[in-house]
């Protein structure tokens, strides 16, 4: 049967995260980097590079560099978001910090970003590129780093922030998810040597970021369990802000703010909050008016994607905004 596109990028973007080249010693640092990237995912950023320089007519081949720069250092950003949340389990297996030590999972994730960065070397050995290029090409991946770090960090703050406006959540978001998709797609179009499409597959990247975000948030209120994977309500018996809480509490009286705000404060509630918290949300509107927030980012995408001519790789692109749109977990 013949391979479809996606399939043909992924399996190089596979090979690619395969030969990247560790040292076996010393084995405390680079086991657990191993381990890490042989765990999978869904290898959306590496991908999305791939298609946008394949979209402004490059040479798919020369994006690889930036693709798996991208996914290792989104991987090294997973290795320290579990060591800050405690999280025990990645991808259904245990975390870095968990089967080995928060200083060896310290430790192998910088080791990561190192790597991430030497991956980009690519463009200032291979002729094709100047100097300006590279140079344009480290610029979108440094912004990545700095912009990941002020998601994490906001998220971090929302923790003991009593008031969080929507913009706020929004500009976290921006950071914690859409930098590294945008960052992607920008340095796919700059592999391709097209400055002028850099900036446009960018912001559709920022969109697709935004609406990935919230459509998670919405998926804990509203999705199957069995396909979600988790249980629903996660964010609510947490006391997690999300883009439906604070949605809520921008319109909910001072009697339903109460109930919002005792729910958020508390990381441990109970069936009957969450099903207090689900009932206002379904009161206020708020799950309607998050899907048509959704939608509304999702439409931005596909439109700036459509303005681009006909290709294999824009039809690729298109499936695989609708696939992101359409999911259920």
């Amino acid at each position: 049967m013949k391979q479809t596109l996606q399939q043909n990028l992924s399996a190089l973007i596979q090979e690619g995260i395969d030969s990247i080249s560790l040292p076996n010693q010393p084995e405390l640092l680079y086991e657990p980097i191993r381990y890490t990237l042989d765990l999978g995912g869904k290898r959306i950023r590496p991908l999305l590079c791939m298609l946008s320089c394949g979209i402004c007519g490059g040479i798919v081949d020369n994006a690889l560099p930036s693709a798996l720069a991208i996914e290792v250092l989104h991987n090294f950003t997973l290795i320290h978001d579990d060591i800050m949340d405690q999280a025990e389990i990645r991808r259904g297996h245990p975390s870095v910090y968990k089967k080995w030590d928060e200083a060896t999972a310290i430790l192998s994730g910088d080791a990561m970003f190192g790597k991430a960065y030497e991956l980009l070397n690519f463009y200032g050995i291979e002729d094709a590129y100047t100097k300006t290029e590279f140079l344009s090409i480290h610029k979108s991946f440094q912004y990545a780093v700095k912009t990941v770090c002020e998601g994490q960090a906001l998220d971090m703050q929302f923790v003991s922030t009593d008031e969080v406006s929507i913009e706020l959540y929004l500009q976290m978001i921006i950071g914690k998810t859409s930098a590294l998709l945008s960052s992607a797609m920008e340095m796919g179009a700059l592999s391709a040597h097209d400055n002028t499409n850099a900036e446009t597959l960018f912001e559709i990247g920022k969109q697709l970021g935004i609406a990935f975000q919230i459509q998670d948030d919405l998926l804990d209120v509203i999705a199957d369990p069995k396909k979600f994977g988790k249980k629903v309500g996660g964010d609510i018996y947490e006391g997690k802000k999300t883009y439906l809480s604070l949605l809520a509490l921008e319109r909910g009286n001072n009697e339903q703010n109460a109930v919002l705000n005792k729910v958020l404060s508390s990381s441990s509630n109970s069936d009957g909050d969450v099903k207090k918290v689900i009932d206002l949300y379904k009161e206020l509107n708020v799950i309607d008016d998050t899907i048509t927030e959704i939608d509304s980012h999702y439409n931005k995408a596909m439109a700036a994607i459509n303005n681009f001519d006909d290709s294999d790789y824009k039809s690729e692109l298109i499936k695989l905004l609708l696939f992101l749109k359409n999911r259920e977990y």
